[in-house]
């Protein structure tokens, strides 16, 4: 019975092969004469093809319009560095007692506002595998320091 029954699947597969081939070749031709007729569409003028851009979102500027925006771009001078150095520098004395944990370090920086964020701040000293290495003490953090450089002040190997 088992043949039977394979020879029956193999003859439907080799039916419904046949069938798709039939039609695979018969359809070729009136699909290349419709995609023919597609491609024949509307040409937009330059103009209409802006607008049709433009009105969907996207910024169109022509070779000269851009170069005009890069050459004003580099004539505006930013000075992000003098700014900084305005701001005045905050410093932090973080009392680290037995007991304490990362966390219990985190939420002193965040109350500092030297970290933004206490959860993301205890993520990374896991990360780094760091979470043992605080040690009690006393050490001075200030806002000029990096990331880095408040982790390595407290979190000592």
């Amino acid at each position: 019975m088992r043949i039977n029954l394979l020879s029956s699947f193999a003859a439907g597969i080799l039916i419904a092969t046949t069938i798709c081939g039939v039609v695979y070749f018969t359809e070729d031709n009136t699909t290349q004469k419709a995609s023919a007729k597609s491609s024949e569409s509307v040409q937009l003028t330059k103009a209409q093809m802006k607008e049709e851009l433009e009105s969907a979102g996207y910024v169109v500027q022509t070779k000269e319009e851009l170069e005009k925006t890069l050459q004003a771009a580099k004539g505006v001078e930013t000075k992000p560095a003098d700014a900084e150095k305005d701001k005045p520098v905050t410093q932090v004395v973080v009392n680290v007692a037995d007991g304490m944990t990362s966390i219990d370090v985190a939420n002193v920086l965040v109350q500092a506002s030297l970290i933004p964020d206490a959860f993301v701040f205890t993520q990374d000293i896991e990360a780094r595998g760091l979470q043992n290495a605080l040690r009690p003490g006393s050490y001075t953090v200030n806002s000029g320091m990096s990331y880095d450089e408040i982790i390595g002040t407290i979190f000592a190997n």
